[in-house]
């Protein structure tokens, strides 16, 4: 079937990354410099980056992909180089979409002569240093009961699931913990960076659902900083976030940003949103990423 999607006019595109934090699937990257749609099947073809783009570098086109192929896209993604095809491929990992990753490496199998780099490299990569003999059989196996949900645009961060705790989580009574927030409000669009309590303060800047998901969220990760909230997914008009950032760091001279987002890829874009106002403000700040599961627990920790 036809569906529209979009399309990067490499010669438009600065590689800026401002379209980052704006593609709500998470199907873009900046790679060499250029802006990457780095696999349709995240794409839902809305279109909500092309306002973003400042150089109109992204538009709609309306081109077969039924409803999905990977032979089609891995194709695309090889004469893009290298480092596009690794982009691609732990995308789909990522994304649990085994069977399609495994599509993947079985066209690049069989077009070695399409290829203009060093395949089993690529593949070593993807399987974090391991190679094709050692990685590729159990990636086959893992595919055979493996079935695509995303047709539509939807999101694997939006996906119901329950969250196993334990039967006596709530038996023994807990004394009420204090809040640890100083300043009032907190929401991105609300926020005043002028404001004297982000002055010289170290700031949290943290994704909507990260404190619900934490039980020591104020304790642990709140205390002693003040506090910004964000959903990269949801949210309108994320470029103002963007500048607000920019002044934080420039006009407020913050210490340091914590960045806290959710393991869902969708929730990426609120770490882009601060390395895009890092790269255009005149002042650095340290940055510090934190990456919560959605049993809250810490995942990653590192600064950037």
């Amino acid at each position: 079937m036809k569906r529209q999607i979009i399309k990067i006019d490499e010669e438009k595109c600065n590689g800026c990354g401002i379209c980052i934090p704006n593609c709500h699937e998470g199907a873009l990257q900046i790679i060499d410099g250029k802006a990457r749609l780095i696999s349709d099947l995240m794409c839902d073809g809305l279109g909500a980056c092309i306002g973003h783009c400042p150089e109109g570098a992204i538009n709609v086109i309306e081109r077969e992909a039924e409803p999905y192929n990977e032979m089609i896209v891995i194709e695309e993604m090889v004469k893009k180089g290298k480092n596009t095809v690794i982009a691609h491929l732990n995308h789909l990992k990522d994304h649990k979409e085994f069977g399609f990753f495994k599509q993947g490496i079985k066209w690049m199998q069989e077009n070695s002569d399409k290829i203009n780099f060093d395949m089993d490299e690529v593949i070593a990569k993807v399987h974090n240093g391991a190679t094709i003999k050692e990685k590729a059989e159990p990636v086959a196996a893992h595919t055979e009961h493996t079935h695509h949900h995303h047709h539509g645009g939807g999101c694997p961060g939006s996906l119901s699931q329950a969250i196993g705790r334990k039967d006596n989580l709530f038996e023994t009574p807990v004394a009420s913990t204090p809040s640890q927030l100083t300043h009032w409000p907190v929401q991105m669009h609300l926020i005043n960076p002028a404001s004297a309590h982000f002055h010289h303060s170290d700031l949290l800047l943290a994704a909507h659902c990260v404190a619900f998901s934490m039980g020591n969220f104020h304790q642990d990760f709140l205390k002693g900083k003040t506090l910004a909230i964000a959903c990269p997914k949801l949210d309108s008009n994320k470029e103002v976030y963007i500048q607000k950032i920019i002044s934080l760091i420039e006009d407020a001279k913050i210490n340091t940003i914590t960045i806290m987002k959710m393991e869902v890829s969708c929730c990426g874009g609120i770490v882009q949103m601060a390395q895009i106002a890092q790269q255009q403000a005149s002042r650095k700040v340290p940055k510090q990423t934190i990456t919560v599961s959605i049993s809250g627990e810490i995942l990653t920790e590192e600064w950037i």
